[in-house]
């Protein structure tokens, strides 16, 4: 019967109905795809971590440890930073103002550096899921308001105002704001839960980082 509901009242809405409709689906599709995409990077990442680090200060040399990081962080979370930070303590740039600098803040600015880049790629899409579980409920109360303008004006052009032919559009046209919902909900869950895990790892990689720079340039005197 709801179903029935739902049908009959898209099938009788006009453009902007259909509109409205239209782009409740493709929030939903956008969200739950990022969704389903990024909670398995996030999963994998969070997984490896402990046996990548484990392997990279098993290794002899931090050569090694960058060969076995690209073999166990298959995500590539940890591996810029160990990468950036070899780059910098081996690189030889006569004449550069970057010579200049020390090399424990060179090493510490290509840290800071990989470190953010790793950090962007880990919170990546989550603006998407914020913007859906906060516009989607609106979106659909749009859809509803004007349903129930659609309904009362199709009403007032037939003269009769009874509850039973008042009802049926009405219910019909706060099958939008259940769309937005439906759509919103999941979203600001998926961004709470996705969110956590990212404060996770990232509290790791700021842990790995300063582990880096100590044991490339050792303990600040």
């Amino acid at each position: 019967m709801a179903a029935t509901g739902v049908i009959h009242y898209l099938q009788s809405g006009d453009a902007v109905t259909h509109a409205v409709a239209g782009l409740l689906l493709a929030m939903s599709l956008a969200s739950w795809c990022f969704l389903l995409v990024k909670a398995w990077i996030l999963a994998r990442a969070k997984w490896q971590s402990p046996r990548a680090l484990q392997r990279f200060w098993q290794a002899p040399s931090l050569k090694d440890g960058i060969g076995a990081l690209r073999r166990a962080d298959r995500e590539r979370v940890f591996l810029p930073l160990a990468e950036a930070a070899w780059r910098a303590s081996e690189a030889e740039m006569p004449g550069a103002l970057l010579a200049r600098v020390e090399r424990s803040e060179r090493v510490l600015r290509a840290l800071r550096h990989a470190l953010l880049r790793s950090q962007r790629r880990l919170e990546f899409g989550q603006v998407l899921l914020a913007s859906v579980g906060s516009t989607a409920p609106f979106v659909g109360l749009l859809g509803t308001v004007w349903g129930i303008y659609h309904a009362l004006v199709s009403i007032a052009s037939s003269g009769q105002a009874m509850i039973e032919n008042v009802a049926g559009p009405v219910g019909e046209a706060l099958i939008m704001t259940a769309f937005g919902l439906v759509v919103a909900i999941p979203a600001v869950l998926a961004y709470n839960v996705l969110g956590r895990y990212v404060r996770q790892i990232s509290e790791e990689l700021d842990g790995f980082a300063h582990d880096l720079h100590v044991f490339v340039c050792g303990p600040a005197e």
